[in-house]
């Protein structure tokens, strides 16, 4: 079945689809951050991986070069850096998403260098200054990715990436909107398991699998569960966490992940007369990230939205140990729900569900009976 070959797909670090595009001889940039704009990686006829950890718990070398009060995600993706175990990347890009992936890129670079380097710096505010500033550093960044692999970054190739990847984050909205429906077709598992797979495999491919994997999920849908649940967060790869909670019958039948909705759920493209600007826009403004300082009601607003969609009995909300900005968003958040009558769970957590996945449990559990499931 293909959910099933995709689900094994997702589990892979270099998947199959990958490796065949480095048997053809292209190029693979990775990049960590949701604010990436990927578009100017696939004009210049790359292929942009988005880095993860798929809940690797050991951190032996990467604690030499951070502390232990980074955040484990960030430690276990630097692990598996300096360990060789993601060799297969052509270059690396990185972003101020937050101080701790900042930490990991930087020590990744100074213990074990990448021949191709590049930080996109991307604002922390919404305004007409900030979204000109932003425009100027996609500029360079495309200028830097065109002289290393020499690549011709015209603005028909930029159109022509902004166009692709619009169609196929159409196609994974439409999944969110299949799960979220009075029978789901998807699980969570499965949903995180498609964002794993498209953000590690090229576009077009992509588009190919998901419409196979709509058109095999368009009817019988899922019906046994004890409750319906959202699922909320800091970057959360561990798609054995949401096998957990759902093998314990709460269904997730919405996110608001960095893997998962925030990457496309509020992307409205509109189409003006220069590429870079047109990327600016459709990044800084549609960024769900609480790295956005002035931009919790609109986070706010996506989460109670997707709740109300998704008739969600209650909300998960999740943080890795010493992620500051998510830990803070999420108090917001729980005040915010429980103003409006929805029961709330929230969980500190260590990466790397095998780790943590005992407590965790426990927590879930007692959540599903607090929420009087079924």
């Amino acid at each position: 079945m293909m959910m099933q070959q995709l689900m094994e797909q997702a589990g892979m670090l270099r998947n199959d689809y990958l490796a065949a595009w480095q048997e053809d001889g292209g190029k693979v940039v990775g990049y960590a951050c949701v604010a990436t704009p990927t578009e100017i990686i696939e004009a210049a006829g790359l292929l942009p991986y988005r880095i993860r950890a798929l809940g690797n718990n050991r951190t032996e070398l990467a604690d030499a070069h951070l502390s232990r009060f980074n955040c484990s995600f960030c430690r276990s993706c630097l692990q598996l850096g300096l360990e060789g175990s993601l060799d297969f990347l052509d270059g690396l890009i990185e972003t101020n998403g937050c101080d701790h992936i900042r930490g990991m890129f930087e020590n990744w670079q100074y213990a074990k260098p990448s021949e191709f380097f590049h930080y996109v710096k991307v604002p922390h505010l919404v305004n007409q200054d900030s979204l000109e500033y932003f425009s100027e550093e996609l500029r360079l960044f495309g200028k830097a990715l065109g002289d290393h692999f020499g690549a011709d970054i015209t603005d028909e190739k930029l159109w022509q990436a902004i166009e692709n990847e619009d169609r196929l984050r159409g196609l994974q909205r439409e999944i969110y909107t299949m799960r979220e429906g009075s029978q789901p077709l998807f699980s969570g598992s499965e949903s995180l398991s498609l964002c794993l797979v498209a953000s590690s495999t090229p576009t077009e491919k992509t588009i190919e699998l998901l419409r196979s994997a709509i058109d095999e999920r368009k009817e019988n849908g899922i019906k046994e569960y004890r409750a319906r649940l959202m699922f909320g967060g800091s970057a959360t790869d561990e798609i054995e966490l949401l096998q957990m909670i759902e093998k314990l019958g709460g269904l997730i039948v919405s996110d608001l992940l960095c893997y998962g909705s925030r990457s496309f759920w509020d992307r409205n493209l509109d189409r003006g007369s220069d590429p870079y600007d047109t990327l600016a826009k459709l990044y800084l403004q549609n960024l769900s990230c609480p790295r956005m300082f002035d931009e919790f009601s609109y986070r706010r607003k996506l989460l109670l939205d997707a709740v109300s969609r998704s008739a969600a009995d209650g909300v998960i909300l999740v943080h890795n140990k010493f992620c500051d900005v998510h830990g803070i968003d999420n108090v917001q958040l729980r005040l915010a729900l429980e103003k409006e009558g929805v029961p709330v769970l929230t969980l500190e957590k260590e990466y790397g569900a095998a780790a943590d996945l005992g407590r965790m449990r426990t927590r879930v559990q007692a959540f599903l009976e607090r929420i009087g499931a079924r």
